[in-house]
């Protein structure tokens, strides 16, 4: 039986992978904070702590792969100087000392299945909206495709120490445990449908149990290595994903209601830029490697979501 040893694990991707892991055979191990008391079947749990560089050296020693989804979440909260500090600072400096410990202490680690995000493009061009983004695109000079680059660039030693490394840049994931998905429910219990601006700006989305089926299908399959998206093959506009979520969700009434983008930008400051923005994003690489989607289709991702919730 393998051991993953996961960062970030608590978070919405890390709890629903844990347990698609646990399913397939995997023996689970989460990095986190305050180590918890007591075990779950197949998953137990170690402690690290970035700011002061320390981590449990047998939980690294004992594993086979890394999954590694430590970052703190873009979305909670007004982007000032301390947060934009704290969230790049959560990404490169896990990183960091991952590659440290792995460098410093015998392991049988054959692969690190990394986080990145669709933050790394900017707005659309022409061809990326026929096309979607591709991999080999440049980083974006925002704070988001900074963010990014500085993400990929943290973990990327991993390589010299003769590691298979996977970076899965991760759009918006659908879930019905936390993110976006429940976010956008919320004014949906008082039968309003909030399209943000226009709504006509293209959001790269994935259920979470195609991203998690991803990282699976990372670890599992060797030729699997470098940057590949993480996004559903048929991308939305912003209004086809609220409209959707409401269907499912509240199907007997809502009234779509846009929220103008000088309003967006006074409630969330620089972060709005992020929702307004259009980015379309290619799955064609993934895919090519033989990974197929669970659900490629948005109202089929909802539907699924929806259906967990009775």
């Amino acid at each position: 039986m393998a051991t993953v040893l996961i960062t970030g694990g608590t978070g919405t991707i890390g709890k629903r992978l844990s347990v698609m892991l646990v399913e397939k055979g995997y023996a689970v191990t989460i990095l986190t904070r305050s180590k918890k008391n007591g075990n779950q079947k197949g998953i137990s749990y170690a402690e690290w702590d970035i700011e002061t560089n320390t981590i449990d050296i047998n939980a690294i020693t004992k594993c086979d792969y890394i999954i590694h989804l430590a970052g703190a979440n873009v979305a909670d909260g007004r982007w000032t100087e301390k947060r934009k500090k704290d969230i790049v600072d959560s990404r490169t400096k896990s990183s960091a000392l991952l590659v440290k410990t792995l460098s410093e202490n015998e392991n049988k680690v054959k692969a690190v299945i990394s986080a990145s995000a669709t933050g790394w493009y900017g707005p659309d061009t022409a061809t990326s909206l026929q096309y979607g983004f591709k991999e080999d695109a440049l980083p974006d000079i925002d704070f988001l495709g900074e963010t990014c680059q500085l993400w990929e660039e943290s973990i990327k030693p991993i390589t010299i120490l003769g590691k298979r490394l996977v970076k899965l840049r991760t759009g918006i994931v659908l879930s019905k445990d936390g993110g976006a998905y429940v976010e956008f429910k919320k004014p949906l219990k008082a039968g309003v449908a909030t399209i943000m601006g226009n709504g006509k700006q293209v959001v790269p989305w994935i259920h979470v149990d195609d991203i998690c089926r991803m990282y699976i299908y990372a670890i599992e399959n060797e030729s699997i290595h470098g940057t590949y998206n993480a996004v559903a093959p048929q991308p939305v506009n912003n209004k086809t994903l609220i409209l959707s979520i409401a269907k499912h969700i509240n199907p007997l009434f809502y009234i779509p209601v846009h929220v103008p983008a000088f309003a967006l930008k006074l409630a969330l400051g620089e972060m709005s830029v992020e929702i307004l923005k259009s980015v379309t994003v290619s799955a064609e690489k993934i895919i090519s490697t033989g990974f197929n989607f669970l659900f490629p289709e948005i109202d089929k991702a909802v539907e699924a979501l929806a259906k967990r919730e009775h």
